[in-house]
């Protein structure tokens, strides 16, 4: 019997969901078949089997979250292994021991009256749905003397029922894993699943908010001259066939030639014991994107050699793919800076969390009207704000300063962005 465990798919991954079974227990397995969907902290990826048999048991079922390593099912290659149980020789003793205390897989005997059915002799594994093993704990009960009448001798919920000493399980218990339950009835609370995804963006943001030094320094450009060259701009592709681009697309290409302007912004800090930082001379942005299913980075790899076009086009793909989590492994990692945007929004400022192992992040706000003083006349003008947040074991003030001057001059004078 080979167990098929819970692989690591990203190199933070600690924990996985079972997303979707694509085989189900009697099914034949063909090497390189899709065997199960699993949900990782950055997308829900397909695992292929490895060898061929037959699936007999499925032992996670879907929605759960385990560790890497855990056992989820169960396949049959023909071979005997050691996990075969030995028939037992003579019925076993009473014992008081929890089944909550015993490793998932083994048996103990059972603390219920010797009413139950005796355990059948021919030395075989008892196969239990999910819903069953979760009665057997929560009651004590021991499967191994328990018949199945399920498929392939599967124990199923109505056989058991008998040994719940008379108690009615509650319906709930068959969706308690999808229905919320009420936890406060003053403020009318339930609780909410968190899918791997936001569990893993809390533990990420949480550890780089407390181990990495943040500043914050925000400047302010004057955008009129952007959104005046991105109309004539799109006009012109609209004319041509092209898709346009947008401000998101522009500041993405603005980034990246100040980035390769002012490097050590573009660099990782190590760790306290070494004396070296690392440098990156690739120009890779990543792009925040708040898709359907939580909060992804996305990355652009060389976007400071990329024309505005072509980083629109590749922007707009990767946000589709965020949606449908169906982004690679490859297309969110290997970033050197990030930019986070909420100006679609209506957000006029705001600060970013940085995104380990980057130095910095970018958070930008929406571009609005505002009264500014042009040639000692007050006009109405769009404006926007940014605010850079920088690790400053790496990056000092005065460099996140000067960043940021760059970036505004790019944006100031925008056709340098497209020539």
């Amino acid at each position: 019997m080979i167990e098929i465990k819970m692989p690591r798919l990203s190199d933070t991954m600690e924990e996985g969901s079972v997303a979707t079974w694509h085989k189900h227990p009697g099914d034949h397995v063909n090497v390189g078949d899709v065997l199960v969907e699993i949900e990782t902290d950055k997308a829900t990826m397909e695992y292929e089997a490895y060898e061929a048999g037959t699936l007999t048991e499925i032992l996670v079922p879907e929605g759960e979250v385990v560790a890497i390593g855990t056992p989820i099912a169960l396949l049959d290659s023909g071979v005997a292994t050691a996990r075969a149980v030995a028939a037992p020789a003579a019925p076993s003793p009473v014992v008081t021991a929890p089944v909550a205390a015993v490793p998932p897989g083994e048996t103990v005997a059972s603390t219920r009256p010797p009413s139950a059915p005796s355990p059948l002799a021919d030395g075989q594994r008892r196969f239990a749905s999910p819903l069953v093993r979760r009665i057997a704990r929560q009651y004590n009960i021991d499967l191994s003397g328990v018949r199945g009448s399920g498929p392939g001798g599967r124990i199923i919920r109505r056989d058991i029922m008998s040994l719940v000493d008379g108690a009615t399980l509650p319906v709930a218990a068959e969706v308690a894993d999808h229905t919320p339950a009420v936890v406060d009835e003053r403020r009318a609370s339930e609780s909410v699943a968190l899918s791997s995804t936001r569990r893993v963006i809390a533990r990420r943001l949480g550890e780089s908010a407390r181990t990495i030094p943040h500043f914050f320094v925000t400047a302010v450009a004057d955008a009129q001259a952007l959104v005046e060259m991105r109309g004539q701009l799109n006009s012109q592709l609209t004319a041509v066939g092209r898709a346009k681009v947008s401000v998101n697309d522009l500041l993405i290409r603005a980034c990246a030639l100040a980035l390769r302007e002012h490097p050590q912004v573009n660099a990782s800090y190590i760790d306290d014991a070494s004396t070296t930082m690392l440098v990156h001379h690739r120009i890779n942005i990543g792009v925040a994107v708040a898709s359907a299913n939580g909060l992804v980075v996305p990355v652009i790899d060389d976007a400071d050699q990329k024309t505005v076009s072509e980083l629109g086009a590749e922007a707009k793909r990767l946000a589709a793919l965020a949606n449908d989590k169906k982004l690679s492994l490859e297309q969110m990692s290997g970033g050197t800076f990030t930019i986070s945007n909420l100006g679609m929004f209506g957000v006029e400022q705001f600060t970013a969390i940085i995104n380990p192992p980057e130095g910095a992040i970018l958070a930008v706000g929406t571009t609005a009207l505002e009264p500014r003083v042009v040639n000692g006349e007050v006009q109405v003008r769009h404006t926007m704000r940014y605010t850079l947040s920088s690790d400053h074991r790496i990056i000092d003030g005065a460099l996140a300063a000067e960043f940021l001057q760059t970036l505004t001059a790019y944006l100031e004078n925008p056709w340098s962005l497209v020539v």
